[in-house]
């Protein structure tokens, strides 16, 4: 394996396979690594692929991807122990083409994804573990494997190699990440039957339906609780930022059993069969949490570079966008026969203007501020369950007493000045 690549790409997840496609789709020689025994053996995710990124990759990819539902509702869900406050919408444009979204299960569609990229050109090599980045005059030059004589050459490495990214902290690009920068989602692939499906979900063959949980899911932990529904099955699961789940001293497992049996949510499982159990790491940090993108002959992409907007559940679309923007930044360099990192930080420009730089700078404050203020998922959450209950309760009372009661009830324990700090300081964030 001595042979030089134009470029290596360090994990077959959505940002190192649209690296790869997109770098063999223009005639560079590319490398494509796995550590899994096939691309999504080891890829966790709720299940959401977002169409717009991905079609700028392949376009009219959903004609032959192994997709299972096109979304065209999403549920919001506030609970409390025995109740729920319910929003969302529902439109079936998002169920004709071009599509929104839908639901995937990333063991198909990362391998069907990643045989595109070979078709392209690309060389992927599974079951094989990058143990270091080979670095020569302060330049990465290569990537050592574990196999023997493993040792492989580029002019560009990729590090799509996930949230912990051993390579980025070899290279000092990042430190240990903290507990409350990363989530720890453990999730369950349930079999149900197709009419099961449509029937509880009011939906059709062809429809899908996402479902975000939040409140009593997580315990009033930070965190949210998922449900999304597949072909024939439902992907049901659960994180918290791992600084949650120490502090509350919660199981990651005992939480999903927690949700699975929640009132609420067990009605939608009943007579499921448990087909499959993962666990993963999820960047939480946000824009705060961006490590060191670019250097001499190295680029950092997707969950490796901390991408994820935890509060729209975004991921798979920012890392297929970024392993976009990395190939085309390779592509621009390899024109220029040039690989330093100012030749390379023309990805991380592009990035920071994008929507990916975007959003996660609008929202920078808001996973760190919900979790220093817990009264928002632990007290104000069951508050609204309450209120409605409640309002909506018709017992002789006049509507305008009901107001009056509400209103009292939320400024009772806390007093009115105190609430009304805690709404502006959530407003802020999220503005």
């Amino acid at each position: 394996m001595s042979e030089k690549f134009d470029v290596i790409v360090v994990g077959a997840g959505p940002a190192g396979t649209s690296c790869a496609y997109t770098c063999a789709k223009n005639g560079l020689n590319v490398l494509l690594i796995e550590r899994g025994e096939y691309p999504g053996s080891k890829n966790v995710m709720g299940g959401v692929l977002y169409r717009k990124q991905m079609e700028e990759i392949i376009p009219e990819f959903w004609k032959e991807a192994p997709l299972e539902r096109p979304v065209i509702e999403q549920r919001f869900w506030m609970m409390d122990k025995e109740s729920m406050v319910s929003f969302g919408y529902k439109g079936l444009e998002w169920g004709r083409e071009p599509y929104n979204n839908f639901t995937v299960l990333r063991a198909k569609f990362d391998q069907w994804f990643a045989i595109k990229a070979v078709e392209q050109g690309a060389l992927l090599i599974n079951e094989t573990v990058v143990t270091e980045c080979i670095v020569k005059d302060g330049r990465v030059i290569g990537v050592r494997t574990d196999r023997p004589d493993g040792d492989v050459y580029a002019d560009v490495v990729v590090l799509a190699d996930g949230v912990n990214s051993l390579l980025g902290k070899q290279l000092g690009f990042h430190k240990e990440f903290k507990p409350h920068e990363v989530a720890l989602t453990v999730m369950e692939v349930i079999n149900l039957p197709k009419d099961k499906i449509n029937e509880r979900f009011n939906l059709e063959d062809d429809q899908g339906c996402t479902v975000e949980i939040f409140g009593d899911s997580t315990k009033g932990n930070l965190g949210t609780a998922f449900l999304y529904t597949n072909k024939d099955s439902l992907n049901i699961g659960v994180g918290t930022t791992l600084s949650s789940m120490i502090k509350a001293k919660m199981k990651p497992y005992d939480l999903l059993d927690y949700v699975k049996s929640h009132p609420m949510v067990k009605p939608y499982l009943e007579g499921g069969e448990p087909l499959e159990y993962l666990a993963h790491l999820i960047p939480e940090g946000g824009y705060n949490s961006i490590p060191k993108l670019v250097g001499n002959g190295v680029i950092v992409v997707g969950d490796a570079a901390q991408l994820v907007n935890a509060i729209h559940r975004e991921g798979s679309n920012m890392a297929m966008s970024s392993g976009k923007m990395a190939a085309e930044t390779i592509i621009r360099a390899k024109e220029r026969n040039r690989y330093d990192e100012e030749t390379l930080d023309y990805y991380r420009v592009n990035l920071y203007n994008s929507f990916i730089g975007k959003d996660l700078k609008k929202y920078k404050d808001a996973a760190h501020t919900f979790e220093e203020y817990p009264q928002y998922f632990k007290e104000y959450l069951p508050m609204v369950n309450q209120a409605a209950s409640k309002f909506f309760t018709v017992d002789g009372t006049a509507k305008r007493d009901k107001q009056k009661d509400i209103i009292r009830s939320f400024t009772k324990e806390k007093g009115a000045v105190k609430v009304i700090q805690d709404m502006y300081r959530a407003w802020k964030v999220m503005k």
